[in-house]
Formats: C-alpha cells, sequence, structure tokens
C-alpha cells in the first residue's frame, strides 16, 4: 500500500536522516520561494489570495509569509502558497513537472507556526512536501498535464497533508487517512491556457489549504482511501491520461532523494519555454542583433511542450494578460530578442503591449522534435536567420536551473537579492533562511520578510 510506506516514511524522518546534500537544497528551495513570495507581494500581485485569506478569520494560528497579522493556518498557507506560485519564478522538477516548493513551504510555515515549531522541525517536514511531491507527479510524468490537468494543483494537496501530519504528530493511520482525503481535492484545470485568465497562481494555494485541512480532518476521525494512489478509481486512474508506476512513489525512499533534483527557474515563466530562451541565447553568443534584421526564427519544441506554450495565441497576437504571456513561447522569444533578458519586468502590461515584439514574434516558426525523457528536461535547438543571409545557431543540452545545469549558490542569491530588490535587510534574510535548522522558530525570518516586502 503505497499510501501507507509514504506516510510511515514520513512519520519518522528526521533532520539526521537527511544527508547532507539534501537539507542543503531544502534550504535553497526555501530561499528562492520565499524571494518570489517577496517579489510577488511588493509587485501587488497574489491580492485575491491574500484578501480571501484574511477574510476567513479563525484563530490567529499563524502569519502569512510577508505579513504581520495572523490568520488561520489553513488560511495563512493558502495566502502564502498563492505567492510563491505568483509569479511563475518557483522551482519545477523535470521528470514531475510540479512546482514542489509551492506546497511545502507554505504548509510547512504554516502549520509549523501553529505547533511551534522549530526551525529544525519545518526543515525536515518541507523536505517531506518536497519529497512527496516530486515523487508523486514522477510516478506517471505529464500524466496529469496530458489529461488537462495542472501537475502540481493534484499532487499538492497530498504533499501539503503530509507535510501537516508529520509537524502535528499525526499516527501513520491519521496520515494514510489524510492522505486518501487530500486526494478527493486533488485537480487544477490547465483551461486558463486558453484565456487571459491566471487561474493556474492560485492552484498552490487550493492545495494547501486542503491539504492541512484534510490532516485536520483525519485528525479529527474522518477516513480516507488507503488505495488513494493504485485504486482503480484513485488517483491515477482517475486524473492521469498515461500510464503510472505507483511502485515510483516509494521506491529508495530515504536512499534516492527527488528533492534534491529540483530545478530553479532563471526565468518567471512556464519552465516549458526555458531550454528555448537558452538556445536562443546561444545562438546570440552574446552578441546584440537588431531583431528588424532576423528574417527567420527556428525553435525545435518538445512535443509535450507545445499545447502549454505554443498555444493558438501564441506569436498571433499580443499575450492576453500578463500571465499569459509566461506561456507564450514564441512572444518570449521576441522579448529576449528585443531587449536581451527575461525577467520580471519583461511580463508587465507595458511590456505585453509592445508591437514591435509582437512583430518578431511572428517570425518565430516551431518545429515539433521529439526526444528521450520529459519537455523539462529536453535538449534546446534556435536558428536564426539574418537579413544578409548569416546564420546563427544555438544549441543546448537542458536548461539553466535544471539539476543537469543547476544554479549555483551565489546566482541563486542573486536571484533572491533581486527579488527583494536588493532590500538593506535582504541578506540578513537570506543568512537566516540558509541557516534554518538553527533558528528557533521562524518568528525573525517571518520578521525579515514582512520588512523586506515593504518598499523602501
Amino acid at each position: 500500500m503505497s499510501s501507507r510506506d509514504l506516510a510511515a516514511w514520513a512519520g519518522q524522518l528526521t533532520l539526521d536522516d537527511l544527508p547532507g546534500h539534501v537539507r542543503h537544497a531544502t534550504t535553497r528551495h526555501l530561499l528562492d520561494g520565499i524571494g518570489n513570495a517577496v517579489a510577488a507581494r511588493r509587485l501587488g500581485h497574489g491580492r485575491a489570495g491574500w484578501s480571501v485569506a484574511a477574510a476567513f478569520g479563525g484563530p490567529p494560528e499563524a502569519r502569512p509569509l510577508t505579513g504581520g497579522h495572523a490568520f488561520s493556518a489553513p488560511a495563512a498557507g493558502m495566502a502564502t502558497a498563492v505567492l510563491v506560485h505568483a509569479l511563475d519564478f518557483d522551482d519545477t522538477h523535470a521528470g514531475a513537472l510540479v512546482h514542489a516548493t509551492a506546497v511545502a513551504l507554505p504548509a510547512a510555515f504554516a502549520v509549523g507556526q501553529q505547533v511551534g515549531a522549530t526551525g529544525v522541525q519545518i526543515l525536515t517536514a518541507t523536505t517531506v512536501g518536497l519529497e512527496t511531491a516530486c515523487r508523486l507527479g514522477l510516478a506517471s510524468p505529464h500524466g496529469f498535464h496530458s489529461r488537462g490537468l495542472h501537475a502540481t494543483g493534484v499532487v499538492g494537496p497530498l504533499a501539503a497533508a503530509l507535510v501537516t501530519g508529520t509537524l502535528s504528530g499525526l499516527t501513520t493511520d491519521q496520515s494514510v487517512d489524510a492522505l486518501g482525503i487530500a486526494g478527493s481535492a486533488a485537480g487544477g484545470l490547465l483551461e486558463f491556457l486558453d484565456t487571459d485568465a491566471d487561474t493556474k497562481a492560485l492552484h498552490p494555494g487550493t492545495a494547501t489549504l486542503n491539504g492541512i485541512l484534510a490532516a485536520r480532518l483525519a485528525a479529527a476521525g474522518a477516513t480516507g482511501p488507503s488505495s488513494v494512489l493504485e485504486g482503480r478509481r484513485g488517483l491515477y486512474a482517475a486524473l492521469s491520461a498515461r500510464d503510472a508506476d505507483i511502485a515510483v512513489v516509494t521506491a529508495g525512499l530515504g536512499s534516492r532523494w527527488e528533492s534534491a533534483a529540483i530545478g530553479i527557474k532563471p526565468y518567471p515563466s512556464c519552465q516549458l519555454m526555458h531550454v528555448t530562451l537558452d538556445a536562443v541565447s546561444a545562438a546570440l553568443d552574446g552578441q546584440r542583433v537588431d531583431p528588424a534584421r532576423i528574417t527567420d526564427i527556428e525553435v525545435h519544441v518538445h512535443p509535450d511542450s507545445l499545447p502549454i506554450v505554443c498555444g493558438p495565441n501564441a506569436g498571433v497576437a499580443a499575450p492576453r494578460s500578463t500571465y499569459d504571456g509566461k506561456f507564450d513561447l514564441p512572444w518570449s522569444v521576441a522579448a529576449l530578442l528585443h531587449d536581451g533578458a527575461v525577467d520580471i519586468a519583461t511580463y508587465t502590461p507595458a511590456s505585453i503591449a509592445r508591437d514591435e515584439v509582437l512583430a518578431t514574434a511572428a517570425k518565430v516558426r516551431v518545429v515539433v522534435a521529439a526526444t528521450g525523457g520529459p519537455a523539462a528536461a529536453a535538449p534546446g535547438h534556435a536558428v536564426l536567420t539574418l537579413d544578409d543571409s548569416r546564420v546563427l545557431d544555438g544549441r543546448v543540452a537542458g536548461s539553466r536551473g535544471t539539476v543537469a545545469l543547476p544554479l549555483d549558490d551565489a546566482e541563486l542569491r542573486a536571484k533572491f537579492l533581486a527579488n527583494c530588490a536588493d532590500h538593506p535587510a535582504a541578506g540578513e534574510l537570506a543568512d537566516r533562511v540558509s541557516a534554518l535548522a538553527d533558528e528557533p522558530d521562524l518568528s525573525a525570518i517571518l520578521d525579515l520578510a514582512a520588512t523586506v516586502a515593504t518598499p523602501n
């Protein structure tokens, strides 16, 4: 029974069980997630999630990340999760195609405050959440997306439930029930891709909320199916369009760490276009080329990426919203050629309305390139043809930031500081997060995050 094995492992995990590289990976993802939440809060994103969370009221159990007032733990977890994912700048596991930190961090921080957890306990519980989310997604690579579902929205409630159970001291039986209950909240439609909606940014929020509630319901005596994963009406049978290898969920638990194989994004856009952006940069090789001189832009794209980042509107019309731009590969390639970078400023209302960028996006020609392995780990290839017949050819083995080509600690810190707008307190916040195991609780980190998120 996969859910029982997973619950038993999570319930007995301690910090001493985590190899050094796994501890380091978890602190890196916490740092990245906090930086993304701070940037979102600074820029006014995630307001709907925050407003609704505040309106829930309830006992003052936990402060949302970047906030000064406590909400109930489920509400605080929801508000934090929406912020972490709001800019689509948060980490991604290539094989599972899930945003693990967007559900693990919010649940660990909210419930951790509720129960008075130490930094050690929060670090351990976050690792449980990361590992769970990645393994659940990895059992059926791109299977949920192929069904029209956001994998993070599917596996997120279960990961958040297990994080909550770990911090709340649930028994193995109760955690099994929590996983079973959370499975009924799994979902997250990808229909936003055909509209101007930013629904996807809400998925980690509702997943975290439902995961915490599932664990609370289990603690109160509610039961859930222990066959939530492998059952004939279970998670994969109902929600995945591809065959699932259930054994992957628990194989090598405690010795093989998927939480150490999560990539950190260098661009605030869908992971599936990153390798193309890198290939275009490789073709340019440091030189700036006037986009008007480019007559053709050929990009090779994995077939699983096509419906996500090369939809009917991509390259044909301006992005319908700033969020839509993050899933428009032709437009994002064009923005890179015009600006020399793709960053938070790329996806603003003024930026996506630029006629000259849309004109360049119309030159992007997509070639389907089937390769072995998952789309988020595929190689990239871009060919730029200039008006003097010169051809600039760029190839990359994978996208920067993935486990094969990771951002080092200095690059991650630079991303974090940029997300914090180089606030004077950002360095201290980064140092405390990186040494989370030494913190008696989250108070200092939460105070600093709230300070840094406030404009100077």
